[in-house]
């Protein structure tokens, strides 16, 4: 289990490390600080419905083991989230607090992504035993933000694209389905009788 975690891992960083690698070699487009920060944001989409799809997958396949690889997941999607926003700060506004501002109150697309982004922070941060034994309960009910988070990413995307809309709408798609998923089983076990288990609840870090 050690060595299958330690290849997701892996597999985790390559993005990253083919961002590296590009960014070295002279592979970015003309205008780099656009590309890294499309990719790094692109990367943080797909693993947030990554994580939002451990769950489904589950049920689906039967396969439990699968779970374990959730809280990594939820993480990498944290950690590219957190590329995406730097590269934002640090080399389209130079750390210029107020440009920031303005950008969220006036561009649509940032609000949708800087909301995303504020709200996968609790997230991270509770993702450790430590903090699931001191929530209890409320643990579940905080981590229903990643839903929230995840439907902010995509409105952002959409909303920045404006003309191509095709990657956009597939990530809305992918994530309608999951939600379907979920919705479908909840009535599907409640109609059976069955209470549905408080832990699969949330699709968490």
């Amino acid at each position: 289990m050690r060595s299958a975690k330690t290849l997701v891992f892996c597999l985790c960083l390559v993005p990253a490390l083919v961002l590296v690698w590009d960014s070295v070699t002279g592979g970015l487009s003309v205008n780099p600080i656009e590309d890294i920060t499309h990719r790094t944001g692109d990367w943080s989409l797909r693993f947030v419905l990554l994580t939002l799809a451990v769950t489904p997958f589950r049920w689906l396949s039967g396969w439990n083991e699968v779970i374990r690889y959730r809280r990594m997941l939820g993480l990498f999607t944290f950690w590219y989230a957190s590329l995406h926003f730097s590269t934002y700060i640090v080399f389209d506004h130079f750390f210029d607090i107020r440009s920031i501002a303005d950008d969220v109150i006036e561009r649509k697309y940032v609000t949708a992504g800087f909301l995303g982004f504020v709200l996968m922070v609790p997230l991270a941060v509770t993702s450790t035993q430590g903090w699931i034994r001191r929530l209890g309960k409320r643990w579940s009910v905080l981590h229903r933000l990643i839903y929230v988070a995840a439907v902010a990413g995509v409105v952002h995307f959409l909303w920045l694209v404006k003309l191509e809309t095709s990657e956009p709408l597939v990530y809305a798609a992918v994530l309608s389905g999951l939600f379907l998923v979920r919705v479908v089983r909840r009535k599907l076990t409640r109609a059976a009788g069955h209470r549905v288990p408080s832990g699969e609840t949330p699709a968490t870090f």
